[in-house]
């Protein structure tokens, strides 16, 4: 007997509810894949995006930084953007730093989005199996009732087997589930954490260059 006869089998020993467990699992699988390569995705853009972003603010070429995060499609140059954006109208460092992070929370729920559905469907599979094991019970007790005494024993076992194989795979599609939950949020936080430390290293620049600028007025009028 091969795997895929094996596979059929035990889908059809499981009983009506071992589809609907597929199906969530299928679609976990598809939200785990999408948001994988998002992440990814975001996570090289904003790399490449501040390192060309880096040396003009060294440089202190906020024009260029700013008409660069105007076109730039990477979460993190939004983030700049606003602050760079703010500073054209004010220089308080608690200006621009909101600035930043009402920045951060626009682009947040993008990199969030959907990795809550894998814990639900996670739940859902172990639910849809539980309740298939239990209505196989159901039905196995029913059947047992009016069956012959000598074959009660061999056919409840029987039945109880073919009942356990739903919650077997309801938790076959929750564990990977759950596991790549725990994977995309580790990888979302890592991004978001490293959007706040570039947001929080641009602001120094810009308010370094600031002081810079005003203590080099004051000492010009001192003289």
């Amino acid at each position: 007997m091969d795997m895929f006869e094996v596979i059929v089998r035990f889908f059809q020993e499981g009983g009506a509810f071992m589809f609907p467990i597929a199906i969530v699992l299928a679609l976990g699988l598809a939200i785990a894949i999408e948001r994988y390569f998002f992440l990814s995705g975001a996570k090289r853009v904003n790399k490449k995006a501040f390192t060309q972003m880096e040396p003009l603010l060294n440089k202190h070429n906020y024009a260029a930084v700013l008409s660069f995060t105007s076109t730039d499609t990477a979460p993190i140059s939004r983030i700049i953007g606003a602050g760079m954006a703010r500073l054209n109208h004010s220089q308080r460092r608690e200006d621009i730093e909101y600035a930043m992070e009402e920045g951060l929370m626009e682009t947040t729920p993008r990199l969030e989005k959907r990795t809550a559905y894998l814990a639900t469907l996670a739940n859902i599979s172990t639910l849809l199996g539980l309740l298939g094991t239990i209505i196989g019970l159901i039905a196995a007790f029913s059947a047992v009732a009016n069956a012959d005494p000598s074959e009660k024993a061999s056919l409840l076992s029987q039945s109880i087997s073919v009942a356990m194989n739903t919650t077997a795979f309801g938790l076959i599609a929750a564990i990977p589930l759950l596991a790549f939950h725990s994977v995309l949020q580790t990888k979302t936080t890592e991004i978001i954490d490293s959007m706040e430390m570039a947001g929080v290293k641009c602001l120094n620049l810009l308010i370094s260059r600031h002081e810079l600028n005003t203590h080099s007025r004051k000492t010009d009028q001192a003289e």
